[in-house]
Order: structure tokens, then C-alpha cells, then sequence
């Protein structure tokens, strides 16, 4: 996993470059928590094109435990996550987000990702 930060865009980018294991996502994500502190950045772009999807155990962790520990170690700050996914892995991770949620997105094209991760809340929603 690599991850960089873009304070011209205020974009967190991890990308993942392999599978992973379960503990190995969920350190990943720890670390970018860490990262995201160091930069006051709370706008992530994650590329799972080359990962796929966690599981669905995982990306049920990501929304149930680590989005309040990201709230809590970035307070006052927007949260948002867009996944790059590839179109085979869109409708799944689609069917995983509650039809409500406003802090996470995916999208094919990273151009579409960089115009909702720059977008005020109010005007995404």
C-alpha cells in the first residue's frame, strides 16, 4: 500500500497494490488514520483496482469502527472516502453502502472521484 497526500487537491491517496488479508486492511487503514492526522486530511482516495473489494466483514469494520475513530482523531474535519474500483467490483461495493451514506462513494473514473471529494457536502448530497 502506498500512500501520498496532494495538498494542491487536499486528497489523501492510498492505493493498494496487492491482495491483502484481513489484518493486513484494517492496519492499512490505521496507517492512513495516522498519515490523514499528519496532513489534517479527511478526503481519502482509496484505489482498489488492482486490490478488489475487502470482505465483507471488513468493509463492514470500516463503517461501523474505523469511521468514528477517523472522526474522533480529525474532529471538525469533513470526511469522505472514494473508492476507485473497476466496473466488475462497482455494483457489489454499491449493494455494500447503505443508500443514505454521504461519506462514502465509488467510482470507475478517477476524474469523477476528484470532483466529488471536491465538492462542499451540502452540494453532494
Amino acid at each position: 500500500m502506498r500512500l501520498t497526500y496532494r495538498p494542491d487537491l487536499r486528497i489523501l491517496f492510498m492505493r493498494w497494490t496487492r491482495l491483502v488479508s484481513s489484518q493486513e486492511h484494517r492496519t492499512g487503514y490505521l496507517q492512513g488514520l495516522q498519515f490523514a492526522r499528519e496532513h489534517q486530511a479527511g478526503h481519502w482516495l482509496v484505489d482498489l483496482r488492482t486490490r478488489g473489494l475487502a470482505e465483507a466483514a471488513d468493509f463492514k469494520w470500516i463503517l461501523q469502527e474505523f469511521r468514528p475513530q477517523m472522526q474522533q482523531a480529525l474532529p471538525g474535519i469533513s470526511f469522505r472516502i472514494a473508492y476507485l474500483v473497476t466496473p466488475y467490483h462497482q455494483e457489489v461495493i454499491t449493494s455494500r453502502l447503505v443508500a443514505e451514506e454521504k461519506m462514502f462513494r465509488s467510482f470507475i473514473e478517477e476524474k469523477d472521484a476528484y470532483q466529488w471529494l471536491g465538492t462542499p457536502m451540502a452540494e453532494a448530497s
